[in-house]
């Protein structure tokens, strides 16, 4: 099924990871190693809300190319992340974004998932949801 320009859903969920990279800085002089630059930057990303609850992000093997560090540091970031429940792995569908540090946000990122899951379903397109969204937030 068709989610806008690129996208596809399977599951509810878009198959395409974020640009996870794009969002991360590793400072490879930096005091903390790589790996914990990835997995505090990851989490840093979830507590300012630029990386929701439910989003799929790259394989390790992509983030590690795309950063341009080895593979066993950005595995090395994952397992600790999968081990403190922020993020979990679901087979060949991936990696997603688990839980943030406010249960709340995290059920109302969830909820805005689901609901434009729901929309694109309906065959609305992404630019006519936001603005259906930012309307809703001017009318409430």
């Amino acid at each position: 099924m068709s989610a806008g320009p690129g996208r596809t859903v399977s599951g509810g969920l878009s198959v395409e990871p974020v640009d996870l990279a794009a969002m991360l800085r590793i400072d490879a002089d930096g005091a903390a190693p790589p790996f914990e630059q990835v997995r505090a930057g990851v989490i840093d990303l979830i507590g300012r809300g630029d990386l929701m609850v439910g989003a799929r992000i790259p394989t390790v093997r992509k983030l590690a190319a795309d950063l341009d560090l080895a593979a066993n540091t950005v595995a090395r970031s994952y397992r600790e992340l999968e081990a403190a429940g922020i993020i979990e792995t679901r087979g060949r569908h991936g990696s997603f974004v688990k839980a943030g540090a406010d249960a709340t946000r995290d059920k109302a990122q969830r909820l805005t998932l689901e609901h434009v899951k729901a929309l694109r379903e309906l065959g609305i397109d992404d630019t006519a949801i936001i603005t259906m969204v930012t309307q809703a937030t001017r009318s409430s």
